[in-house]
């Protein structure tokens, strides 16, 4: 894959350091860190190694990736590994998409508790799902979810929600059948935003009588308990967003979606234009906007683009993807496996595919051939060999 021509990466390279001096004292160690890592991801910094090819003798440097879940260029073998760990556990039936999103009145709150109220937002949404699948009057099935967390707009706004990936049925409560979702309808999403209303305000209501929430700068008065009641008494009677997109086609279109949702960032470098004296110009999408005409591009000064990419940075420890009912880890294996009994499918054999396709072990550009580690270089290091120089260009793994 081809270098985007513009990278977050360079953005902080080259305009990192004065941010930091300029917000010294006011910037997190783990955001730091994010843009530390960042900065020397693919770069001779964090060391790496020379591959040649066994058949061509075409040789090339790969440096090292940061690993670093925030990174833009780290995500996609990330995803890649992810995915064919989750392949076994996709059931042969229509799947949903369902979103929570709070309103942004908690979104405040939740900027200046994020551990605290992203794991509420965790918790409380799979409750909801749960509870209202569970409910005879509704589906009376036990469900499996994958849940996974997007703090950002398109615009990198602070923008907190989940996405679920949830299979159109469930295991009927005494374990006997599996019940199928009418087609083309999951479950009803105003009683699934009531319900997610009512929970999600008794247990930030309880977070903060416990003391777990705090509050500085223009949210300081919160720290009243008249004033949150207050700030909260408006949402009770509002209508909290659950959207239910329609059913997947099959595990196989699963399988690709999820590979763009999971393991997302708060801006992809392929959406970057340019860096020059007016800032950072990049592609974003107005969702209030129907059809094409919601593409649109924006440019943000280069101190505010470093400000909404790091406000995405994810309290340490916090699982930004988590799985709940059937699919939760401790029973998830024996869930499975008695789901595919009940829909009386088998279970999927051995996966030829990571043998078969390597991403750690890439071919020969050129040939085809395989490629041999020859060298492998610490950090800060040289390395001894060179690349191959191509006849129209250099081709040095930094994607």
């Amino acid at each position: 894959m081809s270098r985007p021509a513009l990278e977050v990466a360079d953005v902080f390279r080259s305009h990192g350091p004065a941010w930091r001096r300029a917000h010294a004292g006011h910037v997190s160690l783990d955001q730091l860190k994010v843009m530390s890592a960042i900065e020397r991801c693919r770069t001779a910094a964090l060391g790496g190694h020379v591959a040649r090819c066994a058949d061509c003798a075409y040789t090339s440097i790969a440096y090292n990736s940061c690993r670093n879940r925030h990174c833009p260029k780290c995500q996609g073998a990330a995803a890649k590994d992810w995915l064919a760990d989750r392949e076994a556990d996709l059931l042969p039936v229509p799947h949903y998409h369902v979103v929570f999103t709070p309103p942004a009145a908690v979104a405040d709150i939740a900027y200046q508790n994020k551990a605290v109220v992203y794991d509420l937002l965790f918790k409380v949404s799979a409750e909801t799902i749960l509870t209202i699948a569970a409910d005879p009057r509704h589906l009376g099935a036990r469900i499996g979810i994958t849940s996974v967390l997007h703090t950002w707009g398109s615009a990198m706004t602070h923008h907190p929600h989940v996405h679920m990936i949830v299979p159109g049925g469930g295991i009927s409560l005494d374990g006997s059948k599996w019940i199928s979702c009418r087609p083309g309808f999951f479950l009803p999403v105003r009683v699934l935003s009531r319900l997610f209303r009512r929970l999600f305000l008794e247990k930030l209501m309880a977070a903060y009588a416990a003391g777990r929430l705090n509050f500085f700068g223009d949210h300081a008065l919160l720290a009243d308990t008249q004033a949150f009641a207050t700030h909260l008494a408006p949402l009770r009677r509002s209508e909290w967003v659950v959207y239910s997109k329609r059913p997947f086609g099959g595990p196989e279109a699963v399988l690709a979606y999820l590979s763009r949702y999971t393991h997302r960032v708060a801006i992809a470098n392929s959406r970057l234009i340019a860096v020059d004296e007016q800032g950072i110009t990049f592609k974003w999408k107005d969702y209030r906007i129907e059809g094409h005409n919601r593409h649109k591009r924006m440019t943000l000064a280069t101190d505010e683009f470093i400000r909404r990419f790091l406000i995405h940075v994810l309290p340490k420890g916090l699982h930004r993807i988590r799985h709940y009912g059937l699919f939760a880890k401790s029973a998830c294996a024996d869930n499975v496996a008695r789901a595919r009994e009940l829909l009386t499918v088998a279970k999927p054999e051995g996966e030829p595919t990571s043998a078969a396709v390597d991403p750690n072990k890439p071919s020969c550009p050129c040939c085809g051939g395989r490629m041999i580690i020859i060298e492998v270089f610490a950090r800060g290091a040289t390395p001894r060999h060179q690349p191959t120089a191509p006849t129209n260009r250099i081709r040095i793994d930094t994607s």
